[in-house]
């Protein structure tokens, strides 16, 4: 469809002890692989909820890009711009050039964002998936000291935040699509979803429809989405309630819109920039900010406080 006491005796404390030597070793079983794939578990749980921290610190700048990293003078500017300012969260939209190893992202990513690390929530883009283990995986795990959960969650100034993975499984029915299902149990709208590929777009890629999994359970429960993968900038008017915002001028050239379509509100394929937003409970406003700072289009969208809770798998 188209339209985040009393003194104890010493027989009660050896008991105690027992049990909680007990307790321990049976939390100590489990296979992390399981964890990964099976999301819900409290050690997966445990483990997602603090990858990324979540802050109330109110408003909060948020910055937004992908497609950025190859360490050309492009991304350094556009770099540049989100760093000169406050940056509370950077989400990091996907793709390390050109195929997301650890040389890469030792000698591409790091220089660029690497001082951005403690404030980065990363989601992988599709020249990153195919070697993540290699490269995405241990460069974040580093950085954070526990291994990347393939998606997850965590709040920003009243906002739910979910990180989503439009690289690995996401079709109906999957590990992904169930957490999220679960995640969105909670009331209100005022979450904003991100991923590398975009559900709507024109130009070299155009609509991605394997995202629409996402996209349909997010309808009711989310106000924002965000995505990369596009090398240009694109917003749309809402559809089925959710604005989508394509912040893919990162810097690694650009990619021609072939056409202008009635439900954009927005579009720009010749400057590299990236998406700033301020969040605050109930609203944020965003702006797209070119490397030299220009604005070239913002907005503000309303939404529903409601519940939701850091969790992911």
């Amino acid at each position: 469809m188209r339209t985040p006491l009393s003194p104890a005796s010493p027989v009660c404390l050896a008991t105690l002890a027992l049990v909680a030597a007990l307790a321990l070793a049976g939390a100590g079983c489990g296979n992390e692989a399981d964890e990964r794939s099976s999301p819900g578990t409290s050690a997966a749980a445990t483990k997602a909820t603090s990858f990324v921290p979540s802050t109330s610190r109110t408003p909060a700048v948020v910055w937004a890009v992908g497609d950025g990293a190859d360490g050309g003078d492009d991304a350094w500017q556009v770099a540049r711009r989100i760093g000169s300012g406050r940056v509370d969260r950077l989400l990091y939209l996907g793709d390390v050039y050109e195929d997301g190893t650890a040389e890469e992202y030792a000698e591409h990513y790091k220089p660029v964002y690497g001082h951005l690390d403690d404030v980065t929530a990363p989601t992988p883009g599709n020249h990153d998936w195919p070697n993540h283990v290699e490269g995405y995986d241990p460069y974040w795990e580093q950085v954070r000291g526990k291994e990347p959960p393939s998606w997850y969650s965590f709040r920003v100034a009243g906002w739910e935040l979910l990180a989503l993975n439009s690289e690995g499984s996401h079709e109906s029915g999957s590990a992904q699509l169930r957490w999220l299902r679960a995640e969105l149990g909670e009331r209100g709208t005022c979450r904003l979803a991100f991923w590398h590929r975009p559900r709507y777009s024109v130009g070299r890629h155009d609509d991605q429809a394997d995202v629409q999994p996402f996209w349909d359970a997010l309808e009711g429960h989310a106000t924002l989405v965000v995505n990369g993968h596009e090398h240009n900038m694109q917003r749309y008017v809402p559809i089925d309630g959710l604005t989508e915002l394509v912040s893919g001028a990162g810097g690694h050239s650009h990619y021609q819109l072939d056409r202008q379509e009635p439900s954009h509100a927005f579009a720009n394929d010749t400057d590299y920039g990236a998406l700033r937003l301020e969040l605050r409970p109930g609203s944020a406003s965003f702006e797209f900010i070119t490397a030299d700072g220009r604005m070239l289009d913002s907005g503000r969208v309303s939404c529903r406080p409601g519940g939701g809770r850091p969790s992911g798998g």
